[in-house]
């Protein structure tokens, strides 16, 4: 991958949600909401656009012998 950067934007969402759960570490859960903080945008926010960017810019290889 290049150097692809991540660029909060308005919602791209809207209607019917889901609520889930997840863990994660508490270093990482102290950076998602330092970004929150300098960004004015809700921990749930950075984490649905980081998700959205990761979903968009994935590459799923073959496991069997390491193709795309």
């Amino acid at each position: 991958m290049g150097n692809e950067r991540l660029i909060i934007q308005a919602h791209k969402y809207s209607g019917e949600s889901t609520v889930v759960s997840m863990r994660l570490p508490k270093d990482m859960l102290a950076e998602i909401d330092r970004v929150a903080s300098e960004t004015g945008r809700t921990r749930n926010e950075i984490l649905s656009t980081s998700i959205e960017f990761a979903l968009e810019h994935m590459e799923i290889q073959n496991k069997k012998n390491g193709e795309m």
